[in-house]
C-alpha cells in the first residue's frame, strides 16, 4: 500500500495530510485503505486529543478517483458491494468521513482548493471547517450519474438547509468556500486554514480530554434522541467526569492561571 496518508503527533494534536499531492488528493484504493488505518491508529491512541486534517499541494481533495470506474481495475466500483457493513455501521467508502464524526476526540479540517464529491464528504465529517474564501466546492456525484454515499446525505443535514442540499445534490454546481459558510458546509473562511485550524487546535489540547471527550459524545448523539433521552445522557456522562482528576485539575488551574495537568482519558 502507498503511503497516502501523512501523520505527525506533536502536543497532543495529530497533524493528519493526505498525500497525494500529483493528483489533487483524488481517492484511490490504496487512499481508501490509508485513511481508514490511519484512523483506527488515532482512534487507539489515548494521548491525543485532537485532529487537524488537510490536503497537501494545491487542494484538499479533488474526490474519487477515476481509476475507481476503470472495468480493468480489480477494485473498480461497478463490482463492490455496498450493503454489507464492513466498518462497523458503515461500509468502506462510509468509513473515510464518517470515521471523523466518530473520532471521540475533535477533528478540525482546513480546506483550499478543490473539495469534490468525495473529498467533500471527508471535509464534512470534521467538527470544525476552515475554509479559503475562493476553494471550490461540489456535491460533485450527480456527474458520474451517481449521488453522495460516502456518509454524506448523513453528515451534511446536520449543519446544511434541506433544499441547498437537494440543489447541490442534483445539479453538482461548484460554489466557493465563502458559499460554503453561508450554507453551512463550513464554519469559517480563513487566509490560511492550516495555521487557523492548528490554533483552534491547541486551544482544545490544552482543555480537559475528558469533558472534550465526553461533549463531542453528547453533541453527536443529541440529534437523534427524544428530548428525555438527551437530557438524561448529558446527566449520565457528566456524572462519569464530575469530580475525576481532570474535572477537579480544570477547575484548579484556571484559578490558578496555569496550563492544565490532565490524565489522557480514553
Amino acid at each position: 500500500m502507498s503511503k497516502r496518508v501523512t501523520v505527525t503527533i506533536e502536543n497532543h494534536i495529530a497533524d493528519v495530510k493526505l498525500s497525494r499531492p500529483d493528483k489533487m488528493n483524488a481517492i484511490d484504493e490504496d487512499m481508501f485503505q490509508s485513511i481508514i488505518k490511519v484512523g483506527e491508529e488515532l482512534n487507539a491512541n489515548p494521548s491525543i486529543r485532537c485532529i487537524v486534517l488537510s490536503g497537501e499541494g494545491k487542494s484538499f481533495c479533488a474526490g474519487i478517483d477515476l481509476s475507481n470506474f476503470d472495468i480493468s481495475n480489480p477494485n473498480n466500483i461497478s463490482k463492490a458491494k455496498l450493503t454489507p457493513r464492513t466498518h462497523g455501521i458503515a461500509n468502506k467508502w462510509q468509513k473515510v468521513a464518517w470515521q471523523w464524526r466518530e473520532m471521540p476526540i475533535p477533528v478540525i479540517a482546513a480546506v483550499h482548493g478543490v473539495c469534490f464529491g468525495g473529498g467533500l464528504q471527508i471535509m464534512l465529517g470534521a467538527d470544525i471547517k476552515y475554509i479559503t474564501s475562493d476553494a471550490k466546492l461540489s456535491v460533485m456525484e450527480m456527474k458520474w450519474g451517481i449521488f453522495p454515499d460516502m456518509a454524506g446525505t448523513v453528515l451534511m443535514r446536520h449543519t446544511v438547509r434541506d433544499d441547498i442540499i437537494r440543489e447541490l445534490t442534483y445539479t453538482n454546481r461548484i460554489f466557493s468556500g465563502e458559499q460554503a459558510v453561508a450554507y453551512g458546509f463550513a464554519t469559517h473562511i480563513a487566509d490560511n486554514p492550516y495555521e487557523a485550524a492548528m490554533e483552534l487546535a491547541k486551544e482544545i489540547a490544552s482543555k480537559s480530554p475528558s469533558a472534550i471527550v465526553k461533549a463531542k459524545k453528547v453533541l453527536n448523539e443529541a440529534p437523534y434522541l427524544t428530548p428525555a433521552e438527551g437530557m438524561l445522557l448529558e446527566s449520565e456522562e457528566q456524572q462519569a467526569i464530575l469530580m475525576e482528576h481532570n474535572q477537579v485539575e480544570a477547575v484548579f488551574s484556571s484559578m490558578q492561571k496555569r496550563p492544565g495537568d490532565f490524565k489522557d482519558f480514553r
